[in-house]
């Protein structure tokens, strides 16, 4: 191989490529994914360190506008942020040569508290190769993510009453297991709940035995944004429901309505 071709690969021209395909198109918090690596040579034979994949989601802090005045009264903008929720490494390193083309079969935990892709919530697996003096090529995939069953008995119960989610978003936290929380918004556009409340924030945070809920409702169209994730983050919540996970999904919706209507 020519010195001009191998000068060219550390720049990462002509270098080794990456791609990585999810064997399911829909993906579940505490299931498994599969994943295809397909490692393509470049122009010359390359040495490849490791393959690192990192399943990320995005979520958003408020940080100072301008970053040489952190203090706490400084003007804020709300900025993304990303998180690594699980990652894997290969265990070996390995050479590829010009045009071959290497293939790994990876199965990865979807981390039970993985947020739901609706709303402004985004995940996904970012891939990436290893490469000495080159440039390390990466290949980023946006999953889909859907509510576990408890999840989803919950969501629906909501929503068989009236209450339609208007906004999802994952908001920074301070002092919780993670560094943000996945936060429901919802209005009520019939049923018991219309006229009653102006919306209805929830916040769910799954265990190995439980699932944490957080409830905040707004009657009086104060219109506070984030107000859950701020109050949680000094834990000055009142309104907190856990349910045992082997509870059956439609019950655990029935347990939250009861809840919401006793407690709010």
């Amino acid at each position: 191989m020519s010195f001009f071709k191998k000068t060219l690969a550390s720049f990462g021209i002509g270098s080794a490529q990456v791609d990585s395909v999810l064997q399911q198109e829909v993906v579940y918090p505490g299931q498994k994914v599969n994943v295809t690596i397909h490692v393509y040579g470049g122009a010359s034979e390359q040495a490849i360190d490791n393959i690192e994949l990192k399943l990320r989601c995005r979520y958003i802090k408020e940080v100072p506008m301008n970053n040489n005045n952190p203090h706490d009264n400084a003007p804020k903008r709300r900025a993304p942020q990303s998180y690594v929720l699980a990652e894997w490494n290969l265990p070996y390193a390995f050479t590829i040569n010009p045009g071959e083309t290497r293939d790994f079969e990876v199965e990865l935990d979807v981390p039970w508290n993985t947020p739901i892709t609706i709303g402004d919530s985004k995940v996904w697996l970012d891939t990436g190769l290893d490469i000495a003096l080159a440039k390390d090529p990466t290949d980023k995939d946006i999953l889909t993510v859907r509510p576990d069953p408890l999840m989803d008995g919950i969501l629906s119960a909501l929503e068989s009453q009236g209450m339609r989610i208007r906004q999802v978003e994952c908001e920074a936290v301070d002092g919780f297991a993670l560094p943000f929380v996945q936060e429901f918004e919802f209005v009520p556009t019939t049923g018991p709940y219309h006229g009653r409340w102006r919306e209805l924030e929830l916040v769910a945070y799954r265990q190995a035995d439980e699932l944490q809920l957080w409830f905040e409702v707004d009657r009086h169209r104060e219109g506070a944004k984030g107000m859950l994730a701020s109050l949680l983050g000094v834990g000055q919540l009142k309104r907190q429901l856990t349910l045992p996970i082997k509870l059956a999904p439609k019950d655990a919706g029935q347990q939250v309505l009861e809840y919401l209507e006793n407690s709010c």
